[in-house]
């Protein structure tokens, strides 16, 4: 797609609308091309646009009238919103298509829900306003709605901070994944360096906590499988980590890599909350997206971790390949009867990097949007309720991942997505974020990638860290 605009700023914006309604095309190729043109009054502004894909062109032109705006950068959102709202329009007709989050294209559905309540919209008429302004679908409206509403937990305030460490290593790779992680079978011997290197720098970061008198809310290891750690190298990880925290979660994720020994030393260092990771509860599922586990291996797992009172949470992937609307209902339905504390759904994303992709895999719209229905619809039955939610390029039938819980929220997964607090994140490919709630801004710092990159060149990470919040 080449994009030819008068209004530069928001090019990588219509690129993300094109992309719902072309979803192969890649930005900067000749055809198809999107013209458009922005005029601006004092009172209005008007939008057109042109597409030329070489069968045929199309148009569409709309002018809004403009509100009035506090500053700047909330004149310049509101451009940029209508201009893709205008966009959507166009497609949408064209394709005689309505899409479940019609303009937004943004990972979190939830700042724009908290940005309308601050421009004066009441919340009880803020599923109306997600309609009206961006044609978000009722169900979606009524999520986003649903969610602000569950985040009781929301603090800010920038002397309370999180800390994340990073274990991005995994027995095997998921057909689905594109984070970067390593197989443990490559890794296996550079992994008491990496554990020097990350524990240098969890020490770094916690003369940076007392040194600028932070207080630290929440700790969460995730990866990658934390738990592929032997339990003598988790004993020594946690021992590192002796903060009272309200939260303080390990993600346990594979079941093949959880055993007694390694719960015990969970325990031991008062981890409070803990992930069991199914994904599926069919076997030949399982097997077809790389994963070394059975049904059963992820049942028993569950069942020797229900006695150290962790809260649980476990997450199930609607839309993988192979899977039947009767085969996820038969995992929801599954997981109903285990009932853990809290519980993820995730909507399948092809994502650039992962073998689906290379695979040339396609996602298949109408069954993974009955899936998303069902499973929403089964957890409110059984008393879940949303509390966190965010969107990936790629994901089958344009839906999105839900958090959901009975009675306690993972308050690290609501301060992460909403950018609340600061994050102090440690360990390869560990990306620390600095919120400046008064001035509405946040900074960020990304340790680089690669293990041994990242063994090598600690200090480095370390310094940028420690210039991030000075």
């Amino acid at each position: 797609m080449k994009i030819i605009t008068n209004y530069e700023k928001i090019e990588n914006d219509l690129y993300d609308v094109i992309h719902l309604f072309y979803p192969h095309c890649k930005i900067d190729e000749e055809k198809p091309i999107l013209t458009h043109k922005m005029t601006e009054t004092k009172t209005t502004v008007t939008n057109e646009f042109t597409i030329d894909d070489s069968e045929e062109t199309f148009s569409f032109c709309e002018t809004k009238t403009l509100k009035s705006c506090k500053n700047i950068l909330e004149e310049k959102r509101q451009l940029k919103r209508f201009a893709k709202l205008t966009l959507y329009k166009m497609l949408s007709n064209h394709f005689a298509k309505n899409l479940p989050w019609g303009s937004l294209t943004g990972i979190r559905p939830t700042k724009i829900g908290y940005d309308l309540i601050n421009q004066g919209v009441e919340p009880y008429m803020l599923k109306e306003a997600l309609m009206e302004n961006f044609l978000v679908s009722s169900e979606k409206a009524k999520l986003v709605s649903d969610v602000i509403q569950n985040q009781k937990c929301i603090i800010r305030n920038d002397k309370l901070v999180d800390l994340y460490i990073n274990i991005p290593v995994c027995p095997s790779r998921c057909s689905y994944c594109s984070f970067i992680s390593s197989e443990l079978d490559r890794v296996k011997d550079i992994m008491p360096d990496y554990l020097d290197a990350l524990i240098k720098e969890i020490n770094a970061t916690k003369k940076i906590i007392n040194d600028n008198t932070y207080i630290l809310r929440t700790i969460y290891i995730g990866g990658g499988t934390p738990t592929v750690l032997t339990s003598e190298q988790l004993d020594l990880l946690l021992s590192n980590l002796n903060y009272p925290v309200s939260e303080f979660t390990v993600e346990c994720g594979r079941p093949d890599t959880i055993t007694k020994e390694k719960l015990d030393v969970l325990k031991k260092h008062n981890v409070t909350r803990i992930s069991i990771n199914p994904q599926t509860f069919v076997d030949a599922t399982l097997k077809r997206i790389g994963r070394k586990h059975t049904v059963k291996d992820v049942i028993e797992a569950y069942k020797l971790a229900l006695p150290y009172k962790f809260t649980i949470n476990m997450d199930l992937i609607a839309g993988l390949k192979g899977e039947t609307l009767r085969s996820f209902k038969k995992s929801i339905d599954t997981l109903m009867e285990l009932a853990p504390d809290n519980v993820t759904i995730h909507t399948l994303s092809i994502k650039n990097g992962s073998i689906l992709m290379q695979e040339g895999a396609d996602n298949n719209d109408s069954v993974t949007e009955n899936m998303i229905k069902y499973a929403s619809e089964t957890l409110a039955k059984n008393g879940y309720k949303p509390y966190y939610l965010y969107r990936q390029k790629n994901q089958s039938a344009g839906q999105e991942n839900v958090g959901y819980f009975k009675e306690k929220v993972c308050l690290f997964n609501v301060d992460s997505m909403e950018e609340s607090l600061s994050i102090l994140a440690c360990g390869a490919n560990a990306i620390s974020k600095r919120v400046f709630n008064y001035n509405n801004r946040i900074e960020r710092f990304a340790n680089v990638k690669d293990l041994k990159e990242y063994i090598s060149r600690i200090d480095e990470m370390i310094a940028k860290k420690v210039n991030l919040f000075s």
